[in-house]
């Protein structure tokens, strides 16, 4: 047992100092929660077994300290159908050291939420015990609970995000990490919640979009395999048994076709699957990963996207940190790190290295190579002016109206693309099946 000192909030928010006796830290917090105190420091001062016990002797305090440790063990091997609500509440099927996980609609209930308690005036600790009480259960109360945990114990609210979820990625954390820096956490978090609501109303486009060509390619592909399992195989039939009769060279090809695939189809898949794993294997290797970002972003419809996603999320970052009183260099080194794609990552560092050396924000960005005209002329226009975060901001605005754009350019043209080379092969399948049979009709009418 531990002695531990506190200076604590009550209820009314008075300031209170006492101690209390407790195995760990964690349950000496869960006493002083229990008496709806709000611990401000809490420090461990000396261990409390030779206190309570000051008559016994060595040998003695042994065997106690050996029964108690036996009954611990026991105590731990028996698992509990529930436990008292406390430090990581979990039921007996839960490792309290386990991570958990959220959808990703939790993840925005939870930033939607902390943002606007934070913005009406709450401090962090307050607002995530409100949402920590929260009436339905779930990963996302006990996820608050853990970060609450963190935070009071000390720990940044960032670093509390990436210990308490792995749902909590490091975009996220890092975005975190900016709003700490800049005093404007709620700022941070609601544009993190926009952000993330902007990116699943694009996966709900997205995938019904998809959902019409999916349609399609899988008519497409049962129509072939019609094609090359029952019709070719009796066309062929039907033109060895007439005498004299010519196969066109388009319908020799596609028997051929189709005598392949129908022998060595097993292989070909093998060979596709093979092909996807070394890919996968190559991408994900650490020396080729920025060479795989510089291909996405040059990739004809989604490059532009992954381009203007980059551009609004730079600028609204960069916008709301120099807006909050961060120096301009540590506002481009905090976006760097909340940028996912390693190339630009790496153009971010070139542009943190030249305004390092005095060169204004709008020549170092030019000098990178991969920031458009438009953008450096804005943000020249901010320096000129001496109000660069308006100027970012406004950039901001303008490249989320080019990534709305480029959105619906990419799903307006998916399934037209998909209609158009379905309806492509199959009718070139369907013309030299016709061709052929016209070729045997006429054959056998001479």
């Amino acid at each position: 047992m531990l002695n531990f000192t506190y200076i604590a909030l009550d209820k009314d928010g008075k300031k209170i100092s006492g101690s209390v006796t407790a195995i760990d830290r964690g349950e000496a917090l869960h006493l002083l929660e229990t008496k709806e105190l709000r611990p401000t420091k809490l420090d461990a001062q000396a261990e409390a077994a030779t206190i309570e016990q000051p008559n016994l002797s060595k040998k003695a305090l042994k065997k106690t300290s050996k029964a108690k440790s036996g009954k611990n063990v026991k105590a731990a091997s028996k698992p509990k159908k529930t436990q008292k609500k406390g430090l990581f509440q979990n039921t007996e099927k839960d490792d309290p050291n386990a991570p958990l996980k959220l959808k990703k609609s939790e993840v925005i209930l939870f930033t939607e939420e902390l943002s606007d308690m934070l913005a009406a005036g709450l401090q962090l600790e307050p607002a995530l015990r409100s949402m920590e009480n929260r009436q339905e259960s779930g990963n996302l109360q006990k996820v608050s609970q853990r970060v609450r945990s963190l935070v009071r114990d000390g720990n940044p609210f960032s670093k509390s995000l990436q210990m308490a979820s792995p749902s909590f990625d490091t975009l996220y954390t890092s975005m975190a990490v900016a709003g700490e820096a800049s005093g404007a956490l709620d700022t941070i978090l609601r544009k993190q919640a926009h952000y993330l609501n902007t990116l699943g109303e694009l996966r709900n486009k997205i995938t019904l979009a998809l959902i019409y060509p999916a349609l399609l390619i899988i008519a497409g592909a049962a129509v072939t395999f019609i094609l090359i399992t029952i019709l070719i195989p009796q066309l062929t039939q039907l033109m060895q048994s007439t005498p004299g009769a010519k196969i066109p060279m388009g319908a020799q090809i596609l028997i051929a076709s189709s005598d392949f695939l129908s022998q060595w189809w097993w292989l070909i898949l093998v060979v596709v699957l093979i092909s996807l794993l070394s890919f996968k294997a190559w991408k994900d290797m650490e020396t080729n990963k920025p060479v795989w970002d510089r291909i996405k972003l040059k990739l004809p419809l989604t490059g532009r996207v992954e381009k203007d996603r980059f551009f609004v999320q730079f600028l609204e970052t960069m916008s709301n940190l120099v807006g909050n009183g961060l120096t301009l260099l540590r506002s481009l080194e905090l976006s760097k790190n909340a940028t996912q794609n390693l190339f630009l990552k790496e153009k971010l560092g070139e542009v943190i290295e030249q305004v390092g050396d005095g060169r204004s924000l709008s020549s170092s960005l030019l000098r990178a190579g991969s920031f458009p005209e438009l953008l450096v002329d804005m943000v020249s226009v901010g320096e000129q002016t001496g109000q660069i975060d308006v100027s970012l901001a406004k950039a901001a605005e303008r490249y989320d109206k080019e990534l709305n754009n480029s959105l619906q350019r990419v799903m307006a043209l998916i399934a037209p693309t998909v209609l158009i080379i379905i309806a492509s092969l199959i009718g070139m399948m369907a013309y030299l099946m016709f061709t052929t049979i016209f070729q045997t009709i006429k054959t056998l009418s001479i």
